[in-house]
């Protein structure tokens, strides 16, 4: 495995910066192994929503998961508000970081992560492969 690290600053663009990162580091079969921080604005997809939600304010970064890869990535958040209540989602364009956020990716670099569109799902899931 290998680790990356990085910090994103105030008002960046959290999967923005993700993957620029990835693409910048051609990283091919990445997983988020943890992050903190906070955000002055979201954007999460809930679950089985066409559209996503927004607002604003400040929030706790709680727990950033999912796959990363120049060829497709697939991340989950959650964030607490000021009251400690939690809204969880699939990470889109706008979570824009209040303070910091504090990353560490694994990277397996035997494997080659992508997405294809699965019949069944109507999705592009994951398809996972040795490196050649």
């Amino acid at each position: 495995m290998r680790t990356h690290a990085l910090r994103l600053l105030p008002g960046q663009d959290l999967k923005v910066e993700l993957l620029r990162y990835v693409e910048e580091h051609d990283i091919e079969a990445g997983y988020v192994l943890t992050c903190v921080g906070s955000l002055t604005d979201y954007n999460l997809r809930f679950a089985n929503q066409d559209s996503g939600s927004t607002g604003g304010g400040h929030f706790e970064i709680v727990s950033l998961v999912g796959t990363l890869s120049i060829h497709g990535s697939h991340l989950h958040a959650s964030i607490a508000d000021g009251t400690g209540e939690v809204l969880g989602g699939h990470l889109l364009d706008g979570n824009i970081i209040y303070t910091t956020a504090e990353i560490v990716i694994g990277e397996s670099p035997n494997l080659v992560f992508d997405r294809v569109l699965d019949e069944e799902t109507t999705y592009k899931e994951l398809r996972v492969n040795e490196k050649e």
